[in-house]
């Protein structure tokens, strides 16, 4: 029987596989690469090349491929088999260090936001010797970088890795300052948390909108949805249960350190969570759980549905991002220690990242905006669409004291006492956990709850690193020229808390008396995709890219072009199957069972004529004032798609956004009320309740 050590990682070139396979002085050349950044040169990357190949063939692999990200959201992957010619007739398996380094992809279908026209079709991907290479569904996977024929960033790697270069820089600035001269390196760590659905596969099958969408466009209320608070943590079903043992092996053999798993609020919705990681491995990491829960699922007669909300009136689905900067020496720099107050480095650190939340505030929700997510963000389920902090009591009144020049007498650690003798004491946390706050401090990490569930964590961690790097560069400029560094230390951290204090808010994020707190706070609340994308092209914000490296001003636009295309690409598709859908399905089920209730009515009169008031004259009344109204609704959502104008991108969506999408939820309230009067035996769809209760 195999164990989970014997399985983990078994998938994965990784530095156990290189120490073993590799010349000495290559194997050091290549950590050189991943640890400091260095340049391998062919020679050694044709080495690597063919130790790669001979371990991925002895494992079953044929084919190679350069795995990257492109701006599409899912990953991209073109395989070449490893096989030559010889002049014999047969082949041999070959496979060189310019194929390792670099691939040459046709990049003229990606979205490039007008980067590049579409029939200039060159791309480049490079490889990533940073992430390690895996084996995938017997193919030789290379995480690489993808850009253009002139250089720019197609992808989301590229600027990920960019961020983590600016903060890595900055970080070790700070550091020097306060006399570490042992890291050589600092790298941000995340851990992101992944919510989902699971739901039977031939129920899928039956609706276009999962189909074509990931989310349902109608749907009437089950009679039982969350209400009872049963499925939070509650016994995991069998079959759930089978599925998520399949899931963990698959993901340790590709060395992903899946940790925790447990049923979520809504009725088939769960989590997974890993550990800890680089931020750009967690980054691949999570592209690979997301596509193996799909397929693992349909292997078990199920559907992962990914789209931050699947169903109404049940919760959606995030995917908390637990941030934190780290030394190459094993230093979390968010680690606050026994006592936090007299922790200098701690303070500054933690300052910089409140100073980046509340100046970045609007990058961050670009981050996490997407028309699936725009569903969940101030809906009462997830965080609002207004940014800001969470540190708990003792970090917000240790700031309070700095800022007021006030002693601060540590609070000693409280034992927790629950009157059961038996169970052992442990310390009470000297901090809650908030989840109505949309960026929460947790202990030695920050939580970015915003994030969507089908979402890419790359956008986010782009943010966060560079932000949180432009206020380490500040920082470090203040201190490294300081005659007096304790005191001017002192009052820079005083300086930063009194300037940016608005953005720590540790109450709950879901009352409206907050939103108007946070109005008169002067945070912003950008409540759509379209309505916070324009804060992209702030001068602000693309002064931050730009200067940091991370991207150009070219690559910003073209970013901002495809989010915005992307937004209303999906709500026209969304827009398009709610029209084939009433009417190819819904319209003529309506008129199927009038017809029946009026052949019933008439029976019914002709065999008691003194009979009044049937129940079938009233439902056919009310069935065929609600069909009218949807048939007039949805002429006039076709009608609002014929007019959409698309030459400007920003006023495009902002028509999809206030006038499809209003129209589309207008159309939703009377099909749904349709649904709940007509027979199950003529609604075209599986209902609510089968499918959120129907895997058993």
């Amino acid at each position: 029987m195999e164990t989970i050590s014997s399985i983990f990682g078994k998938n994965v070139f990784n530095d156990a596989v290189m120490k073993a396979r590799l010349p000495k002085e290559t194997y050091k050349d290549v950590r050189r690469a991943i640890d400091d950044g260095k340049r391998l040169d062919i020679e050694t990357a044709n080495v690597v090349a063919n130790a790669m190949k001979d371990w991925a063939v002895e494992n079953g692999a044929t084919h190679f491929t350069h795995w990257f990200q492109p701006m599409t959201g899912v990953t991209a992957e073109k395989h070449d088999s490893f096989i030559s010619p010889e002049k014999s007739g047969s082949v041999i398996m070959e496979f060189s260090g310019k194929e390792l380094v670099r691939g040459e992809p046709d990049a003229s279908s990606f979205p490039s936001g007008g980067l590049r026209a579409t029939f200039e079709a060159r791309g480049y991907t490079a490889w990533d010797p940073t992430s390690y290479a895996f084996i995938k569904d017997g193919v030789l996977c290379i995480p690489t970088a993808f850009c253009s024929y002139g250089g720019e960033a197609l992808d989301k790697k590229t600027p990920l890795l960019r961020s983590m270069e600016a903060i890595n820089k900055q970080a070790i600035r700070v550091l020097r300052l306060f006399g570490n001269d042992t890291a050589k390196s600092v790298k941000t760590t995340v851990g992101p948390e992944q919510e989902y659905f699971l739901i039977p596969k031939e129920l899928f099958d039956k609706r276009k909108d999962l189909i074509y969408t990931g989310r349902t466009l109608f749907g009437a209320k089950a009679p039982k949805g969350q209400e009872l608070e049963d499925h939070y943590f509650g016994a995991i079903k069998p079959k759930v249960q089978e599925f998520m043992k399949e899931l963990n092996d698959e993901l340790w053999k590709l060395g992903i350190l899946a940790k925790t798993e447990h049923n979520e609020v809504a009725p088939a919705q769960h989590e997974l969570a890993p550990i800890f990681t680089t931020t750009n491995i967690a980054t691949d990491h999570n592209q690979l759980t997301m596509e193996i829960m799909q397929k693992v699922a349909k292997r078990h007669g199920m559907v992962c549905l990914l789209h931050e909300k699947p169903f109404a009136g049940v919760n959606g689905s995030g995917k908390h991002n637990n941030w934190s900067i780290s030394t190459d020496t094993g230093i979390n720099l968010l680690e606050p220690g026994e006592t936090p107050f007299d922790n200098a480095q701690f303070l500054l650190f933690l300052v910089a990242v409140i100073k980046a939340v509340d100046e970045y505030q609007d990058l961050l929700r670009i981050s996490a905006a997407s028309a699936g997510n725009d569903h969940r963000l101030g809906a009462n389920e997830a965080p609002p669409a207004v940014v800001s902090m969470f540190l708990g009591d003792e970090l917000t009144e240790i700031l309070e004291a700095i800022e007021n020049d006030a002693s601060y007498d540590a609070k000693e650690k409280v034992q927790m006492k629950i009157g059961v003798h038996v169970i052992p004491k442990f310390p009470k946390d000297t901090t809650d956990r908030n989840r109505t706050s949309p960026f929460a401090f947790t202990g030695n990490k920050f939580e970015f709850r915003m994030v969507g569930s089908s979402a890419s964590i790359a956008e986010a961690n782009i943010v966060l690193n560079t932000a949180v790097a432009e206020e380490l560069k500040e920082f470090a400029d203040a201190l490294e020229s300081a005659k007096d560094f304790t005191g001017e230390l002192h009052d820079l951290i005083k300086k930063t808390i009194k300037e940016h204090k608005r953005i720590i808010f540790n109450g709950n994020g879901y009352n409206d008396e907050w939103l108007a707190e946070a109005e008169r706070r002067g945070l912003l609340n950008l409540k759509s995709t379209p309505e916070c994308l324009p804060y992209f092209l702030k001068e602000k914000n693309v002064k931050l890219f730009t200067e940091h490296k991370v991207l150009s001003e070219t690559e910003i636009k073209s970013r901002y072009e495809i989010m915005l295309e992307n937004y209303t690409k999906t709500i026209n598709i969304e827009a398009l199957t709610m029209i084939d859908m009433v009417n190819k399905d819904i319209l003529p089920a309506i008129g199927k069972y009038v017809k029946e209730l009026a052949v019933t009515a008439e029976k019914r009169n002709a065999l008691l004529p003194d009979f009044e008031n049937s129940f079938e004259t009233d439902r056919i009344a009310k069935l065929s004032a609600l069909g009218k109204s949807v048939f007039t609704k949805v002429e006039e959502l076709e009608q609002l798609l014929i007019n959409a104008d698309l030459s400007d991108s920003l006023k495009a969506a902002e028509y999809y956004r206030f006038k499809v999408f209003a129209a589309m939820q207008s159309l939703r309230v009377d099909v749904d009320m349709a649904e709940r009067i007509t027979s199950s035996e003529y609604w075209p769809y599986p209902s609510y309740g089968e499918l959120l209760f129907g895997v058993r």
